[in-house]
């Protein structure tokens, strides 16, 4: 009679057989899951890039007169998964200040998101969602606006002397502080 504590060689077997099955296992469904995880993840661990310059006209199509001008912005975007290269990112007023300097807003209403027009007989911007008029200077012209703050400047660099480059970046409307959307 065996004693009752002891396990039989067979059963023995059966648990390193078990054991190690888990074991590979384990290791082999570990890279698959890390994969998928990568994935899943993959928009999370990307930074949303800030804005950064992009090349939008020469200096040469501004009028002196300071007249703005509008230009479509292209510029390469990307989501979490896909990469677009040069495609309209949104646009800009643009209108010389001095013989070297430049103004640039975006043409978003800071009230609603509708977009603005520059209207040369009244020699000032209008948002035709709701009727308010911005100085070209870009502040609320009509004290009566609806706009809670003025167009939204962006930063201009001017380079090789003939570039006109601007750092394009959306703002959240309806606020009256100027927040970037991300």
């Amino acid at each position: 009679m065996e004693p009752p504590n002891q396990a039989k060689p067979g059963e023995r077997r059966d648990f390193f057989k078990q054991t190690a099955a888990l074991v590979i296992g384990g290791i082999a469904g570990i890279f698959p899951a890390l994969a998928g995880l990568t994935v899943v993840f993959d928009p999370l661990r990307r930074k949303s890039g800030a804005s950064s310059f992009t090349r939008v006209a020469s200096l040469v199509s501004l009028p002196s007169d300071g007249v703005p001008r509008k230009f479509q912005v292209i510029a390469d975007r990307s989501d979490a998964w896909n990469k677009f290269p040069q495609v309209p990112i949104g646009s800009v007023y643009l209108r010389r200040t001095g013989e070297d300097k430049v103004e640039a807003f975006n043409v978003v209403c800071p009230h609603a998101g509708c977009f603005v027009d520059y209207n040369t007989k009244l020699g000032s911007y209008l948002c035709p969602c709701h009727n308010s008029t911005f100085a070209i200077d870009g502040r609320i012209k009509d004290t009566k606006s609806p706009s809670a703050r003025g167009l939204d400047s962006l930063e201009v660099e001017l380079r090789q002397g003939t570039e006109v480059w601007v750092k394009f970046q959306n703002f959240q409307a309806g606020s009256a502080e100027k927040k970037p959307v991300v």
